[in-house]
């Protein structure tokens, strides 16, 4: 799965899902653009397991619910390591609110975050990508965007438009040597959090494999999506979720 010499931006990547994407990068050979909204001890150190890894790492710190922000981020990315060859948009907001409640400006807080921002930095990325006639572009979904949840909607219609997006892309560049792929996790352990749960713990009990899954777990697919042999994948959305959602 090795690559040489080629850049990995991912979003949210101070922790969990994300920290865990950017370290598997680096493993497979990829140079890292670490990126968060306010926590920029835990980027940083995310930045430095990359490093002890073998690998360069750029911090760039920035909300990426704002369009400026997210130009950007790509811009000082680009400016330091000359590229962006795999694009992660994994940073998203999940706020747990009845749809009657939900006000206006929360509604389009979601939607910027969860959803816009993947089309932002996509649309950063994609002129170099397609200059260099290779690229990787990986967003996530969630169960949000297969099953909608209760106190959910905005989120729900943001992850949904998501997987829409990413099977638009897909058609449009997967001829000029871009892919573009989703992954929708389900119920994820947080770092440090013992997947297994407390007992009867209501999450696990309804997930066969009896357990939460792991942000490496997730990592590997990202991974696979993002290397050589994983070039044949396109416009997919891949679950990861115990069999929980199918």
């Amino acid at each position: 799965m090795a690559v040489e010499r080629k850049v990995a931006l991912i979003t949210g990547s101070g922790r969990n899902i994300g920290r865990a994407v950017a370290l598997g990068l680096a493993e497979d050979g990829f140079d890292i653009v670490v990126n968060g909204s306010s926590d920029r001890e835990a980027c940083e150190n995310v930045a430095g397991e990359v490093r002890a890894l073998g690998r360069c790492a750029l911090v760039t710190m920035g909300d990426v619910g704002e369009a400026g922000e997210c130009a950007r981020i790509v811009e000082e990315a680009t400016g330091h390591f000359g590229s962006i060859d795999v694009m992660v948009n994994n940073a998203a907001i999940r706020p747990a609110i009845p749809f009657l409640e939900t006000d206006e400006e929360t509604w389009r807080r979601v939607m910027a975050v969860d959803m816009d921002a993947a089309r932002w930095f996509t649309r950063a990325c994609l002129p170099g990508m397609l200059e260099r006639g290779w690229g990787r572009i990986i967003n996530f979904t969630g169960m949000n965007a297969i099953q909608g949840y209760h106190g959910h909607a905005a989120v729900s219609v943001a992850k949904h438009a998501v997987w829409g997006l990413t099977k638009a892309l897909a058609k449009e560049f997967g001829g000029q040597g871009i892919t573009v792929n989703a992954i929708s996790p389900g119920p994820i352990a947080k770092d440090g959090q013992d997947p297994a749960g407390a007992p009867q713990d209501p999450v696990v009990v309804r997930i066969p494999t009896g357990r939460r899954g792991t942000p490496v777990e997730v990592a590997v697919l990202a991974r696979m999506l993002a290397s050589e042999g994983g070039g044949f994948i396109n416009g997919q959305m891949l679950q990861v979720n115990g069999g929980v959602a199918t």
